[in-house]
């Protein structure tokens, strides 16, 4: 039946597999190679199989000697291990903008950084900034425009960071803000940090940023938790204040249905709550972690100082380490009959018969896309 389907039927059938599953098919024969190759899970909106596909969670362990990074198929509930050896250097992960991370080197002090897609094996490394400067905030944001293809149209925003002062009178905290733009290929300085928050940034803000609204927020890792906006349109700075400041053990930043939401939780297990961001910079609680898989996340300790969190539009995913399990809050069915709910996901402590150590990590959500980048 199957090499009786016309082109165009069996090309929507493979349109509607996770990226593993079409790849498998793509190298049964040539005929099929060519229908996995017509909807290569194209993130466009006019693309069939938009919205189809929900995001894939991506590890990489903090200190990265093997290479590899660690992906969880949300469809299959299963993990994978993919290879980074087509990479130059050894590599840390930053965030991830539609079908691509963003990746640092870890093999120099000043920032380098580079994207990748590792389910095609593509990279390209992004030019060196106007300013050389270590431990920045780094910020991404996708770009619309008729100009990019799928997957390559974004912004980096690089904020703070050491620099060295002129006449070699040592490191001093940079108070420029420079913007890469995937079009042009360039880094620019677009703009100025106050000192404070070049302090600020520098020194207390291990996440990257997360963009809502023309802003670029970022949240200090320094309890109490404070967090810091940079309006990209006017190019000034402003404080916004995050609840419960001084009783959260772990707080972070993520976007959630258009709206700016914060994630955090103080001790015990059932203390961990989902802000949004709503009028006059008030914050509002949306959810609560459930009493029963908080209590079976935080463990003995009844802690979440050790939790972190990776989240795209539909879904915010809590974690601790590669062998830990998640919690997972996230939108299921579709945009018409849509509900969010919680799931528990075990950790990643085998890849098929090969045991994983429990590595540190850090992770992102990534749309799966097996086209070629335009890179």
């Amino acid at each position: 039946m199957w090499k009786d389907l016309p082109f165009d039927v069996l090309a929507t059938i493979f349109s509607y597999l996770p990226p593993d599953s079409l790849a498998r098919a793509g190298s049964a024969c040539r005929h099929w190679h060519a229908c996995a190759r017509a909807y290569p899970l194209s993130l466009t909106p006019s693309s069939p199989n938009h919205h189809r596909h929900p995001p894939w969670f991506v590890a990489l362990p903090v200190r990265n000697q093997t290479q590899s990074c660690y992906v969880h198929n949300p469809i299959q509930g299963n993990w994978h291990s993919l290879s980074l050896d087509f990479l130059p250097d050894p590599v840390r992960l930053v965030g991830s903008v539609g079908g691509l991370l963003l990746l640092r080197a870890t093999n120099c002090t000043t920032l380098h950084l580079l994207v990748c897609n590792p389910f095609t094996r593509q990279y390209k490394q992004l030019p060196a900034l106007n300013i050389p400067r270590s431990n920045p905030a780094v910020g991404v944001v996708a770009v619309h425009s008729t100009r990019c293809v799928p997957f390559s149209c974004f912004r980096v925003y690089v904020a703070g960071g050491m620099s060295e002062a002129p006449c070699g009178s040592g490191a001093t905290y940079e108070s420029t803000l420079e913007m890469y733009d995937s079009g042009d290929d360039t880094w620019r300085v677009a703009g100025s940090v106050p000192v404070e928050y070049a302090v600020r940034l520098t020194v207390w803000t291990p996440n990257d940023g997360v963009y809502s609204d023309g802003l670029l927020y970022w949240i200090t890792s320094a309890r109490a938790y404070t967090s810091m906006g940079y309006d990209i349109g006017s190019n000034t700075w402003s404080e916004l204040r995050v609840p419960m400041a001084d009783k959260l053990e772990f707080a972070a930043l993520a976007w959630r249905s258009g709206k700016l939401t914060l994630v955090g939780g103080r001790c015990g297990g059932d203390a961990a709550g989902i802000w949004e961001l709503g009028r006059g910079d008030n914050w509002e609680m949306v959810e609560k972690v459930p009493v029963e898989m908080g209590t079976k996340f935080v463990g003995e300790k009844e802690s979440w100082a050790a939790t972190k969190c990776a989240a795209s539009e539909g879904g915010i995913y809590l974690y601790k380490d590669l062998g830990s399990a998640m919690i997972v809050w996230k939108q299921i069915g579709d945009q018409a009959n849509s509900k969010w709910d919680w799931f528990w996901i075990e950790g990643c402590g085998a890849v098929g018969p090969k045991l994983l150590p429990n590595l540190h990590i850090k992770a992102s959500l990534i749309q799966p896309n097996l086209a070629r980048s335009s890179f």
